[in-house]
């Protein structure tokens, strides 16, 4: 079997857009890490869920992964595991008022599609 051809992935290697966080964003982050002293910052993460595919994850977190990227703004520190990167580099996290709901908003230029309830993405 020739493997001569045959190309590698490293998540290592390669070089991301990154993440961003808009001031809005980063606004709420600073507000909700405030609450308690031993939180560094929101880790954003995806999992395997729902009927698109793909879900976005966030925690407040305390202990960052030693492999964790960080994008900050404004003094807000938004954690990204490193294995999540090719799924949401080059996305925007928005902090939007959505009626009478405050929500997180995801502007992923890798998703395709988004389930019709917003809680899922396809790649």
């Amino acid at each position: 079997m020739q493997t001569e051809n045959v190309a590698t992935f490293s998540l290592d290697d390669n070089v991301w857009q990154g993440v961003t966080l808009t001031d809005s964003a980063a606004k709420q982050v600073n507000t909700l890490v405030t609450q308690d002293p031993e939180v560094k910052g929101l880790q954003l993460s995806v999992k395997q869920s729902g009927c698109a595919g793909f879900a976005y994850v966030l925690d407040l977190t305390k202990q960052p992964a030693s492999d964790d990227l960080v994008f900050e703004r404004n003094g807000a520190r938004l954690y990204i595991p490193l294995k999540a990167m090719p799924f949401i580099d080059g996305t925007e996290v928005d902090y939007v008022h959505e009626g009478l709901n405050q929500i997180f908003k995801f502007n992923n230029p890798k998703a395709q599609h988004a389930c019709g309830c917003g809680e899922s993405f396809g790649l």
